[in-house]
């Protein structure tokens, strides 16, 4: 089971944390999306290899800005 967590900016409420898991959930390869409001962190299970690039493009063209991938 491979994990990414993503450093996100720009939410503020729960509209937001759900906005960004829809868009990381709708990523193919992608098993799960865990959004951290207060940590600013989204948390992504992968059931294959994702790039971080493709993680950042579906969180960006939800509106939100990726500052990390770890």
């Amino acid at each position: 089971e491979m994990n990414k967590v993503l450093t996100v900016e720009g939410m503020s409420c729960g509209h937001c944390k759900a906005a960004v898991e829809k868009a990381l959930k709708a990523v193919d390869g992608v098993e799960n999306a865990v959004v951290d409001l207060e940590k600013k962190s989204a948390e992504v299970t992968l059931s294959k290899d994702v790039s971080g690039d493709e993680l950042t493009k579906a969180v960006t063209d939800a509106g939100y800005e990726v500052t990390e991938v770890k």
